[in-house]
């Protein structure tokens, strides 16, 4: 999953993880600096995971490693504007955008590890 997102993330792109080591771990497969946040922990809540990356509102692309199944519940509000038990598959990624001249979010792709 590493190489599959490396090779589609911008070199500035902001990588926010969870301070748990199994989070750090995933996150060192992308070698690039990350930022750990308890904003995105195992206790987070959705609406923290949104504030810690900056949504809608931050300027480029921002990684979050996290844990479900809060993940999946801050997916479905940054999508929906309603929290909800969205399964996020473990490894797998899933990129929403707000697009310049959109108003509404998107998921852009979603990729798990079973199907690279």
């Amino acid at each position: 999953m590493a190489a599959w997102l490396n090779a589609r993330l911008a070199e500035e792109a902001r990588i926010i993880v969870s301070p748990a080591v199994r989070a750090q771990q995933t996150a060192q497969a992308l070698s690039r600096e990350v930022e750990t946040s308890r904003l995105v922990s195992t206790e987070a809540q959705p609406a923290a995971i949104l504030q810690a990356a900056g949504w809608p509102e931050a300027a480029g692309t921002v990684v979050v490693v996290g844990h479900q199944p809060t993940l999946g519940a801050a997916a479905a509000l940054a999508v929906t504007g309603r929290a909800a038990a969205w399964r996020v598959k473990k490894g797998a990624v899933w990129w929403i955008s707000v697009r310049a001249g959109e108003s509404m979010p998107a998921i852009v792709a979603v990729m798990t590890p079973d199907l690279l």
